[in-house]
């Protein structure tokens, strides 16, 4: 059983696993240009859920491989600027 998903994940868990979340880019992006195809009518609807389905159930084998080969999955780290790197920053670009 893979583990709950508490934050979010990069891409990672081993070579196999970055595969499938490169495969589940490329069902987003095709999902993302079926939209407004489906909405004016030129393609069945039922593509865009296929397509929705397709993205989420490559997400979830990349996190199985990756769960069942060992390998560790990177989470996102928000970047915070400390007071001192925001104050380099703009006395830098000016």
């Amino acid at each position: 059983e893979l583990p709950p998903l508490t934050t979010f994940i990069l891409p990672s868990g081993g070579l196999c696993s970055a595969h499938l979340h490169v495969a589940r880019t490329l069902a987003r992006r095709a999902e993302r240009n079926v939209v407004p195809l489906v909405r004016d009518g030129a393609v069945d609807p039922e593509v865009g859920k296929f397509l929705n389905r397709l993205s989420d159930f490559l997400f979830a084998s990349a996190r199985f491989v990756a769960f069942k080969q060992g390998k560790k999955e990177t989470t996102w780290q928000k970047h915070v600027p400390t007071a001192s790197a925001t104050s380099e920053d703009t006395a830098s670009s000016t």
